[in-house]
């Protein structure tokens, strides 16, 4: 048995910097510093894919275990807030509904609140179910504000913008929409100090144990030899040690998922940036919009069966036309799905040396935190045991595999009539999905399994707004007569409405609470090299 197996991990070589490179830096020094000799080595030279600007309300729980100050990390990055994702065009051009981080309405022990709303409908009462949603009703309004935040200081600041009899709705489910490279930057300042060591240079050479396999040294272009128990493989889409090294193998999704490539820019922001990210379908995939303090992500992304790069840019284009450009549009191709094993021997992927399921839901920075704190919990301190190491895959595999569905069931429910949309409606779906939808098609009945990301209200705005009408739904609902329900609506609406409208607008609450050194936004602009293929 090879030495690493059976000895004890001190030595960890993070290989690759970037958003995964940085966050396993910072949560691995911040749990092990007088534990572990940590080692991260990057290379100026080498760009990255830079577009992950948009997150999900985890990222606040990481946070907070790392001590990040909010206010603090918000300014550095130019980060902006974010309650849910306004959905257009997607069940057909025209239409919209937003996927909201809160909760919505009141659930019984008997049946989901959806339910009530299901059969409002079919009294002839008129509402929608985002009306039932802080989250959703703030979105429309472009506001935001924090009702309640840990520590005195924060929380009188923000008690100041919210009136008293507001202050029914004691919590906002939010994320937040920053600038990827920033977020790195950030990091790496933060775990400087704290042992780790950072390498600049290019990887010429992985050098492995003629026996096991397993990665022993990382020799970079200057001679300089690397050694480690432990690998972390943050290289990107080539990845350089699980896939190029380890022969690792790869489970391709593209039957799912069809769009492979993206053409990604960046423009002035020429309007308050507002709380959400918009996705927007078009012809042959979708565009997002995301805006930051000083700028806006914008992409295209699509499928190159049905459409050319030239001809995406062009639309890129033409959708932000007469608004000044930050950085000229470049092209990012991708390949949907997963590596066989996340963890190969002694070296662990993360971020999209894993897999890469594409943005929609914004879940990319998601599975990479998920991932280092599941390394964190599960970290090989006495040696690499295969029976973790399998625990690892699988609980990963299944996490994607969840993620995977949730984003598939967005192409497929669709009203649309291009070629695209109507392969992605005629596809054979994954059995878990397909049995998901029948059942919400059948009874209206949506739930959220354990270990499962996405929750129960997740999946039913996402079914209801793709044009998933349910034949028929709990019974229950039918014994609360038309005055109890509408007494049971106005007790769900009218504490959201008045929350809503004690909240200044998204931008000015930004300018008040974490506005952006303008340092930052010259630092940004600066030329940055090309992003590395897939």
């Amino acid at each position: 048995m090879d030495s690493v197996e059976k000895g004890r991990i001190r030595k960890v070589v993070i290989a690759g910097g970037g958003t995964a490179g940085w966050v396993a830096a910072c949560a691995l020094t911040h749990q092990f510093r007088d534990l572990l000799d940590i080692t991260l080595i990057e290379s100026e030279q080498i760009g990255t894919v830079g577009v992950g600007e948009s997150t999900i309300p985890t990222i606040r729980t990481f946070h907070r275990l790392l001590q990040i100050d909010e206010r603090e990390f918000l300014s550095s990055v130019a980060g902006s807030f974010k309650l849910s994702i306004s959905f257009e065009n997607w069940k057909r051009p025209g239409d919209r509904y937003f996927h909201p981080f809160g909760t919505t309405g009141m659930n019984t022990w008997s049946c989901d609140f959806h339910q009530f709303w299901l059969d409002s409908l079919r009294r002839g009462m008129k509402s929608e179910l985002g009306d039932f949603c802080l989250e959703t009703v703030a979105s429309r309004a472009d506001r935001f504000a924090l009702f309640d935040q840990a520590g005195a200081g924060a929380q009188q600041w923000s008690m100041r913008w919210v009136k008293p009899a507001a202050l029914e709705r004691a919590d906002v489910s939010y994320a937040y929409h920053f600038d990827a490279v920033l977020y790195a930057a950030f990091l790496r300042r933060k775990c400087e100090g704290r042992g780790l060591t950072r390498v600049e240079g290019k990887i010429r050479e992985v050098r492995q144990d003629s026996g096991s396999g397993y990665v022993q040294a990382l020799v970079l272009e200057d001679g300089q030899v690397v050694e480690g128990d432990l690998f972390i493989d943050c290289t990107g889409f080539r990845g350089l040690l699980i896939e190029q090294t380890l022969k690792t193998g790869y489970e391709d999704w593209n039957n799912w998922l069809p769009c492979d490539r993206a053409v990604a820019m960046q423009i002035e922001s020429v309007e308050p940036p507002v709380p959400y990210t918009r996705a927007i379908a078009h012809e042959a995939g979708w565009r997002w919009h995301i805006a930051l303090q000083h700028r806006v992500g914008c992409g295209w992304v699509f499928s190159s069966a049905h459409m050319s790069d030239d001809e995406a840019a062009a639309k890129l284009a033409a959708a932000n036309d007469n608004v000044p450009v930050v950085r000229e549009p470049w092209i990012v191709p991708f390949r949907t799905g997963r590596r066989l094993k996340v963890w190969n021997k002694n070296v662990v992927s993360l971020g999209l040396a894993s897999s890469f399921i594409e943005p929609l839901e914004s879940t990319s920075i998601h599975l990479t935190l998920s991932a280092v704190t599941r390394l964190v919990q599960m970290f090989p301190h006495a040696g690499i045991d295969e029976s973790m190491v399998d625990r690892y895959n699988d609980v990963s595999r299944a996490e994607l595999e969840h993620v995977r569905d949730f984003v598939i069931m967005h192409y497929h429910l669709n009203q649309r009539d291009e070629p695209l949309w109507r392969e992605c409606r005629e596809m054979r779906l994954p059995d878990e999905l397909a049995r998901r939808i029948q059942v919400f098609r059948d009874s209206a009945y949506a739930w959220q399994g354990e270990d499962e990301l996405f929750r129960l209200d997740s999946w039913t705005h996402v079914m209801l707004g793709q044009g998933v009408v349910p034949r028929d739904h709990h019974p229950l609902t039918r014994g609360l007569g038309d005055a109890d329900l509408t007494r049971l609506f106005d007790a769900v609406r009218q504490p959201i409405n008045r929350a809503v409208e004690a909240m200044p607008s998204h931008g000015k609450f930004i300018e008040r609470y974490c506005p952006a050194d303008p340092s930052v936004w010259s630092l940004r602009r600066a030329p940055m090299p090309a992003p590395a293929g897939a």
